[in-house]
Parts: C-alpha cells; structure tokens; sequence
C-alpha cells in the first residue's frame, strides 16, 4: 500500500490501559473466504491489517508487539453498536469456541497474529504473505483503507469498532484491486 507521508510515521498515543484504547491500521479487506487462513468459513470480510497498538500485545504465543506495527488477518463485520454502517472485528461470544489459526492470540475476536514480513519504508507499507498460507488467490480481489478503531471502555460486545476511516483507496469499499497471474 502506498500512503501520503512517511508509512508508519503517525501512531496512536499511549493511553496507559487497554480499555478504551486506540489501534491504527493499514488493512486490506479482501474477498477472501476467512476459512482460507484458518478461521471457520463464511464468517464476514477476511482483512489483512498492519496495526499498530501501544496500550496492549496481542501476539502469538504471547509474545510482545505493542511496540512495532505488525500484521493481523482479522474477521470484519457489521455492527450498528459502532455507529451508522459501521464495522467491527468479529467478537466471540462467552462459551463458544470457534474454529481458529493456530497463531491466534487468545483474545475474544476473530482475529490471527501471524509473523509475516513486514516492513515500513518511506510511503509504503508491505507485508509478504506466503502462498501457501492462502493457497490459489487468482481473481482475489481487494482494497486499500487507513483507520483508526477503538477498544470499548467497559470491554463488552463489541470489543474492537472501527472508530475512524483516514482513507479507502477505492473512495467506496468496492475492491477494485485483483490478483492476476
């Protein structure tokens, strides 16, 4: 994704708890089924979000990377609680357990921290997903969007809202980009 400005350079400011926190983000909704990266099919907009979060760590295997801007795949869906139209990342309810990745960090969305590489140069942003990791992507389409979301003061449902569009690189959610050979 290529960006106004130096890619990274603005971050959220540190607020000191998780609640009520703020996560900025380069994502790019895709038409991906979420059952392609390990999550159970058919469960909203597959994302792939380089986030960065300074309140809280929500790595694999918990590890730490509060400190850094590092991908997620997350499940995006819609939820009126978040305002007019808005989205969310998928929250799962108290006492069910629904299928995951194995990098999943342990947190009550629908969301997957992999270690994929990425990096932050100048005004681009790029993260290297293995082939392998989403098998034939031919005809996958996609977008490109900046935004801020906002962890929920008291920590109920939803948990994570997307609090704020930056940019859609479509100006509409259309996803226009498409993979080719």
């Amino acid at each position: 994704m290529q960006v106004r400005g130096k890619a990274g350079e603005l971050k959220p400011k540190v607020t000191g708890q998780f609640s009520g926190s703020a996560v900025w983000s380069y994502v790019w909704p895709t038409s991906l089924n979420s059952g392609s990266v390990g999550f159970e099919g058919d469960q909203g907009i597959l994302a792939l979000a380089v986030t960065f979060h300074p309140d809280f760590d929500d790595a694999a295997y918990g590890g730490v990377n509060r400190h850094v801007w590092h991908p997620h795949w997350v499940v995006l869906v819609p939820d009126e609680a978040c305002g007019k139209g808005a989205l969310k990342v998928r929250d799962i309810p108290a006492g069910t357990k629904p299928k995951m990745p194995a990098t999943w960090p342990g947190v009550p969305l629908l969301i997957d921290s992999p270690t994929y590489p990425t990096t932050l140069a100048t005004d681009t942003v790029e993260v290297k997903v293995p082939a392998e990791v989403i098998g034939a992507i031919e005809g996958v389409k996609f977008d490109g969007v900046t935004s801020a979301l906002k962890v929920n003061a008291n920590l109920h449902a939803p948990l994570l809202c997307i609090s704020d569009i930056f940019d859609v690189a479509s100006g509409d959610l259309s996803l226009p980009g498409k993979i080719t050979r």
